[in-house]
């Protein structure tokens, strides 16, 4: 069993910066990837940001040189910080890990997602 849950989202004006945390737990032996989704009302849900377990990180043309994406490895935690945010940036966020169990299964999950809202 593995639980994926988001915090720290909410209301902010344009301009203003979130900080969005991502922790994963349960029968996990080891993370390959952590990355950030979202997805704005009737939208398809897109790509934000991603890490590998080494550090290389992707992001979104959109949110480049804005959004920090960033991970704790003995956590199994994961952050995005976001500056300088922008009413397009209003969406509910996702998290998702694929991961190997302690079983050595190979599995993705989501979390629930936590609403980003940007508005003046």
């Amino acid at each position: 069993q593995v639980h994926v849950v988001e915090s720290g989202g909410g209301l902010v004006r344009p301009g203003g910066s979130l900080r969005l945390s991502c922790a994963a737990s349960g029968s996990i032996f080891s993370i390959d990837v952590m990355a950030w989704y979202r997805q704005a009302p009737g939208k398809q849900r897109d790509l934000v940001a991603a890490i590998l377990s080494g550090g290389h990180t992707n992001y979104a043309d959109s949110v480049k040189g804005r959004f920090t994406i960033d991970r704790d490895n003995a956590k199994n935690t994961m952050y995005l910080q976001m500056n300088d945010l922008k009413p397009e940036d209003t969406a509910v966020y996702y998290c998702k890990v694929d991961l190997w169990t302690k079983t050595f299964t190979r599995r993705t999950d989501w979390g629930q997602g936590t609403q980003v809202t940007v508005s003046s």
